[in-house]
């Protein structure tokens, strides 16, 4: 952030030093360069205050994220797939790797719940502002009298801790669970049971990971899932707000939303908490999310 901030000050000595060079002689095409610098010192300005936001204890973590589809059946399944779509854009724009961790795919199309993780810089402090309800309006694409529905998600993302925190799990208190894994449309996608599901008996707390055609692989992944939510389930008794975590994951239904994406009969994207509004529905649903991020974390909604 130093470094950051001295690259800044050099760059406005530099602008201070060309507008008196072109008051002096009047030169065009300095002033036009000098018009160009005056646009890129304002947008590193504007990141600089963005990562000042970001200054939470885990905000430059990696990010756990959970997605998980609504009542609604297919149409809502579908949505959910949507989602997993619009943050692996959000997240190849930003360069952040992407792994795969859990898919439980619907009968019909789309999924159940899929759970990734996003490893990059702040990919936490930048992703805990999508927490909460996702709303989708549009002409369902599964009926065939073309009606308008609406369906929801949740997402919930906890920060990787893994390598930073010592979060111990008794064995004893682990009740663990193999399957075989599965892909789109249901299918057995390995013929031994590597998938691994990790029920935490003091909390209730289940995870599940079939990324890997390795048990052992998976029940470290899981291992680490489960790592980042007992960490927040932590934080949040250290912080006397036990009930936090449940108060936000509130019903998957009408009015409890942070966000609707509407495709019918106008095109439109809003964030209920900032008031921010978006008219390209196709470029938000395509990754485009930085604006909504960016409000979200200067109006501290999160």
């Amino acid at each position: 952030m130093t470094g950051e901030w001295d690259r800044f000050v050099s760059e406005l000595e530099e602008l201070e030093a060309g507008v008196a060079l072109v008051e002096e002689q009047a030169d065009e095409q300095l002033g036009a360069e000098l018009a160009q610098l005056s646009e890129q010192i304002e947008e590193h300005l504007s990141q600089l205050e963005l990562k000042n936001l970001l200054s939470g204890p885990n905000d430059d973590k990696n990010a756990i994220v959970a997605i998980h589809s609504g009542a609604g059946g297919t149409e809502s399944a579908d949505w959910a797939a949507m989602l997993l779509r619009m943050y692996r854009r959000w997240a190849e724009e930003r360069g952040y790797d992407m792994q795969l961790l859990d898919y439980q795919p619907a009968e019909e199309a789309g999924v159940r719940s899929v759970t990734f993780s996003l490893n990059g810089p702040y990919a936490f402090g930048y992703l805990k502002t999508e927490v909460g309800v996702h709303r989708l309006v549009r002409i369902s694409p599964f009926d065939a009298n073309k009606r308008r529905h609406t369906s929801f998600a949740s997402v919930f993302v906890y920060p990787d801790i893994e390598d930073s925190v010592d979060i111990e799990i008794n064995e004893g208190d682990l009740r663990i669970d193999t399957y075989r894994s599965q892909g789109a449309g249901g299918q057995h996608v390995n013929t031994t049971d590597s998938a691994v599901r990790l029920t935490h008996l003091p909390t209730g707390i289940v995870v599940a990971c079939q990324q890997e055609r390795s048990q052992h692989k998976n029940k470290s992944l899981a291992m680490k899932i489960l790592k980042a939510k007992l960490y927040e389930k932590q934080q949040e008794e250290l912080r006397a707000e036990r009930d936090k975590m449940e108060a936000e994951k509130r019903k998957i239904a009408w009015g409890s939303q942070i966000r609707s994406y509407v495709l019918h009969p106008y095109q439109l994207v809003k964030d209920h908490r900032t008031g921010v509004e978006i008219g390209n529905s196709a470029a938000v649903l395509n990754g485009s999310l930085d604006k909504f991020i960016e409000q979200a974390l200067l109006q501290k909604v999160v």
